[in-house]
């Protein structure tokens, strides 16, 4: 009888485990989901600048045509990207091609005073620290998403259940480490 109990007792108390540890790898994962969106958002509003941003500087810079080729494909391979790897190579792409186009803008003098341009540059700021802001909390989650995946117990829920550890987002090479410069009124 007493034996039947503490055998009664330990299923219970796997049973609520188990429970308990799915449902945490449930939130963490709509909270990886989550903040993948947030941060997609503002990414959004980024593409929806670049174009005009683009057309400002071509009008001051005709002859830079292989750098605005370049803008708008990185802007459209990052916005087309359907995984989080395509957008991480992407946005990593699209933040080379704006340094190559900031510095197109450093050349002409009667761009940086254009109002317009500064407004835009004003708004591309803000919407840079909203992504970093956004891919910073991001990592966040997906750290913690990870350390369930790989640590002991949890990761054997995590093995029955095919959740495994999602990727970061990050750079990929120093020279896209190095900050975008949006600082025309030096």
């Amino acid at each position: 009888m007493i034996a039947g109990i503490v055998i009664a007792v330990i299923v219970a108390i796997i049973v609520i485990w188990f429970i308990v540890a799915y449902n945490g790898f449930v939130k963490a994962n709509n909270n990886v989901e989550e903040s993948f969106a947030t941060m997609d958002v503002y990414m959004k509003k980024r593409y929806d600048l670049i174009p005009n941003l683009v057309e400002t500087v071509k009008g001051y810079a005709k002859h830079e045509s292989e750098t605005f080729a370049k803008v708008t494909e990185a802007r459209n391979m990052a916005q087309g990207a359907d995984s989080i790897e395509g957008k991480v190579q992407g946005e990593n792409m699209l933040t080379g091609a704006l340094k190559s186009l900031f510095a197109v803008a450093e050349a002409y003098p009667d761009l940086k005073a254009n109002q317009n341009f500064m407004d835009l540059q004003k708004q591309l700021q803000q919407v840079e620290q909203d992504i970093a802001n956004a891919r910073k909390y991001y990592n966040a989650v997906v750290k913690m998403f990870n350390n369930k995946c790989q640590m002991f117990p949890s990761n054997i829920v995590a093995g029955m259940f095919h959740y495994s550890p999602k990727q970061m987002f990050e750079v990929e090479s120093e020279e896209e480490r190095q900050n975008v410069k949006v600082d025309f009124n030096a």
